[in-house]
């Protein structure tokens, strides 16, 4: 079959790769309709993790049930699927406690496991015609027959989740005010997510306009360009004294204004200062304990410069991880179904999945029309 493979830095391809097969029992696979890239992949891309060339991306997967083991009793060939990134077991101690963002039992010496990714297990990434699916009782989420809402049921297989999963870290309620910097896909989500948790007033900071645009059509939040203006500074004097909430939809290659210098500790920091004191943040941007790219010996090895004074003086709460898809993708589901969420907005372009290439270098150089990309291996 067909897939998007990693070679290094900036090179990615599409190969012919063996066909998945039934290994055990419990496993299925599935015909990818639709696979996204998503930012995180970018980290790998960028050379900014210790991903090793082989490896198949592809985190972001839904289609349709091709084959299932004799161990599988839910679901039937045809059945159309989206899938969690997380691979879990649905059994350990976390799958128990719906913290399936950190199973215990798919990643050998490590809490969690995704599709497709560095240090995630050996789970091959869906970017591609076919995916073998481990547990598929348990990981697979099945979606109403035909094609309709393609893109946002697409989107319940990281993004969304991950943007509600930010405003669960940070407790957001109605009449909350909510600071989100990073107005990519999860920074959209999260705002869109705090809108449908009842905040009284989003702030979303980042410098493409094209994005902040997005935030204020959809999520009627107020852009804060920190290209322009100081953002915590702004949000402080728009506020009176901070928002009750922050979320950090950057991660740990945040940068100034003109885009030359990183300073991974930059959000969160920002958040420790323009969030009121009593208040509450969520991280769900990435940050990693390798970082071969970093700006210094110390972020190399993930150990960041953290106003950890402040953050202790103000007496604030952080929520942090990746997200647990299956605590919230079943009631986003039923969101869309009901015409109460419309997720794809985020949705630039669909191209074929031999396209992945050229995507990949476009969403990297932030071009307009390339915020989020779906992969189409059947066109």
């Amino acid at each position: 079959m067909k897939a998007v493979v990693y070679r290094g830095e900036r090179d990615v391809r599409v190969e012919d790769v063996e066909d998945p097969t039934i290994d055990a029992p419990t496993d299925a696979i599935i015909r990818i309709t639709t696979s996204a890239i998503c930012g995180s992949d970018l980290h790998m891309y960028e050379g900014r993790t210790g991903a090793e060339p082989g490896i198949v991306f592809g985190h972001e997967n839904m289609g349709v049930v091709e084959e299932v083991g004799a161990g599988v009793s839910d679901l039937k060939k045809g059945d159309r699927v989206v899938l969690p990134f997380n691979v879990t077991c649905g059994f350990c101690r976390n799958c128990e406690n719906n913290k399936t963002g950190f199973c215990l039992n798919v990643n050998e010496g490590f809490a969690g496991g995704a599709y497709g990714y560095v240090s995630m297990g050996p789970w091959r990434g869906g970017q591609a015609e076919y995916l073998k699916v481990p547990f598929a009782d348990f990981n697979a989420l099945r979606l109403p027959e035909g094609e309709q809402h393609e893109h946002d049921f697409a989107m319940l297989a990281d993004i969304f989740p991950t943007g509600y999963h930010a405003t669960e870290l940070a407790d957001v309620g109605p009449g909350d005010t909510v600071a989100v910097y990073g107005a990519g896909p999860v920074g959209q989500m999260a705002a869109y997510s705090a809108r449908l948790r009842g905040a009284s007033e989003i702030y979303v900071v980042d410098k493409v306009e094209e994005r902040l645009r997005l935030a204020e059509e959809h999520s009627g939040a107020i852009p804060v360009n920190f290209a322009e203006v100081d953002a915590p500074e702004f949000i402080l004097d728009a506020t009176d004294g901070g928002t009750d909430t922050g979320i950090d939809a950057v991660g740990y290659q945040a940068q100034k204004p003109d885009g030359e210098d990183e300073v991974p500790a930059m959000i969160l920091n920002n958040l420790v200062t323009s969030t009121r004191a009593t208040g509450r943040l969520g991280v769900v941007g990435l940050y990693v304990p390798s970082d071969p790219g970093a700006p210094t010996e110390e972020a190399a090895n993930g150990r960041l410069l953290f106003d950890i004074g402040t953050f202790f003086e103000k007496g604030l709460k952080m929520g942090t991880g990746q997200a647990d898809v299956k605590a919230h993708n079943r009631q986003l589901r039923d969101l869309i179904i009901a015409g109460r969420a419309e997720p794809s907005f985020v949705v630039s372009k669909r191209v074929p999945l031999e396209e992945a290439p050229d995507a990949y270098a476009r969403f990297d150089k932030r071009e307009d029309g390339y915020t989020k990309v779906v992969l189409d291996p059947a066109a």
